[in-house]
């Protein structure tokens, strides 16, 4: 076997554990380079509950979807705190625009009891997000009691979202 033909790279160390896959030069380049491929034998198992749960959360992405806005929310808040704390005081009149929003429906369009409840559940649920968004900006999310009030509001929206989902769901299927 000549020098032409035979890779450089033999004498090269490789980890224990690892499976090196070499594709040799196109004979047309003189100048290239071979490729070389690390393939690893077995996955961890850290890796592999890893991928089990991403693979388990996209699967359910849109029954996760009031989980996924609060943890994101946690972060942002924090980083708004860190930025610029005085955003909290800029946040605080938007939650008053739920309540000004079923004053304005409750005078606009009238409706029947179980309608009322929604709109004031969604009220109530609205008001309560956007103030724990101001106090957080303000105060950070982690200050006092935010983060149980955190907690508590994202697993109400969380269950919800999940009975309004399957009720919808029903209800459809039944109608078809």
């Amino acid at each position: 076997m000549s020098s032409r033909t035979r890779s450089r790279i033999r004498t090269q160390k490789v980890p224990a554990g690892i499976t090196t896959v070499r594709i040799p030069r196109q004979r047309g380049r003189r100048s290239a380079q071979p490729f070389v491929v690390v393939v690893s034998e077995r996955r961890s198992l850290a890796s592999e509950v890893a991928a089990g749960l991403a693979l388990m959360v996209w699967d359910y992405r849109r029954q996760l979807a009031p989980l996924a806005l609060g943890v994101l929310a946690l972060p942002l808040t924090a980083l708004l705190h860190w930025w610029a704390w005085w955003s909290g005081l800029i946040l605080a009149p938007l939650a008053a625009a739920p309540a000004a929003w079923l004053a304005f429906v409750l005078l606009r369009r009238p409706a029947g009891r179980s309608v009322l409840l929604w709109r004031l559940g969604l009220t109530l649920g609205a008001t309560s997000v956007l103030t724990w968004l101001a106090m957080a900006a303000a105060f950070g999310p982690l200050a006092g009691p935010l983060l149980t009030l955190w907690l508590i509001t994202a697993i109400a929206a969380q269950v919800a979202w999940l009975v309004i989902r399957r009720t919808d769901g029903r209800r459809i299927h039944t109608e078809a």
